[in-house]
């Protein structure tokens, strides 16, 4: 695996130097849009409807809408003087049990390896978590962006898990549906808390698989043995001139247009006697 990161995690006076990697990776079958009549791929175009030109990267700026149509622009020089903070380092703040966090926060999962010189500050680290039963609240700045994270061992590693601040967390009082709670009878409630317990069982992650993706690509296979496939057309291109078939043609257009030949020198006679 190839890190996306390095530095280090900050725990109390000790600095642990590690790398992060992605921990997860999303198993979808991917789809190219295509233009039904001819099979192409629809390219997609940054362009700018007010010119009416295609915008090249170096051209596009953060702009913030705090207003319908007036924005505050801001460039890499503006988010520059933002100080970042703990910048290659994982700071813990706080050490607590992992029940007490609801699992709506965690986003995104990532290893952490010891990085050179670090392995027996990383394996104290991890110890320690694991004899106390905690887990750790830290803060990273990942890609300009101050993150909340968790720090917990998972099988033989650290695993930082990236987690929603607080206010980044909806509220249900929106939903309308939640206000009138239903009368329930005893017998229903004993019912749903058999078919529960009936259920119930340990978590075994091996036993659960994408029966829809796996239909799909059992569908594209199908597809492919079929012949069903569509083939992008070839653009053409501009001819490709042979470089003897250019020399020639240039020979040629010079000996029908040759270069005018110099005046005749004019002898004078030289006077003798």
């Amino acid at each position: 695996m190839r890190n996306l990161w390095k530095g280090a995690i900050s725990f109390g006076l000790v600095n642990v130097p590690v790398k992060l990697y992605t921990a997860t990776e999303k198993k979808e079958i991917k789809f190219n849009y295509l233009h039904e009549k001819c099979k192409t791929p629809i390219k997609y175009e940054r362009r700018c409807p007010t010119c009416n030109v295609e915008v090249r990267p170096e051209e596009i700026v953060w702009g913030y809408e705090f207003q319908k149509g007036q924005y505050v622009v801001l460039n890499e020089e503006d988010f520059a003087k933002i100080p970042d903070g703990s910048g290659k380092t994982i700071d813990i703040m706080d050490f607590v049990d992992l029940t007490e966090i609801d699992p709506i926060y965690f986003e995104k999962s990532y290893y952490l390896e010891p990085g050179q010189g670090g392995e027996k500050a990383y394996a104290l680290l991890k110890r320690a978590m694991l004899e106390t039963g905690k887990i750790a609240v830290a803060k990273v700045m990942i890609r300009s962006k101050e993150t909340l994270a968790v720090l917990r061992v998972y099988q033989n590693a650290i695993l930082m898990a990236v987690v929603f601040y607080p206010d980044e967390i909806r509220s249900t009082a929106g939903l309308t549906g939640l206000q009138l709670e239903p009368a329930l009878h005893e017998n229903e409630i004993k019912m749903a808390n058999s078919l529960i317990a009936n259920l119930s069982g340990h978590f075994d992650p091996a036993k659960y698989t994408n029966r829809y993706r796996e239909d799909l690509m059992a569908l594209i296979q199908s597809k492919i043995s079929g012949g069903e496939i569509a083939r992008t057309p070839e653009r053409e291109t501009g001819k490709i001139i042979d470089l003897m078939e250019a020399l020639r043609a240039s020979i040629a257009a010079t000996e029908k247009n040759p270069p005018a030949e110099p005046p005749p020198k004019t002898r004078h006679k030289v006077k003798t006697g």
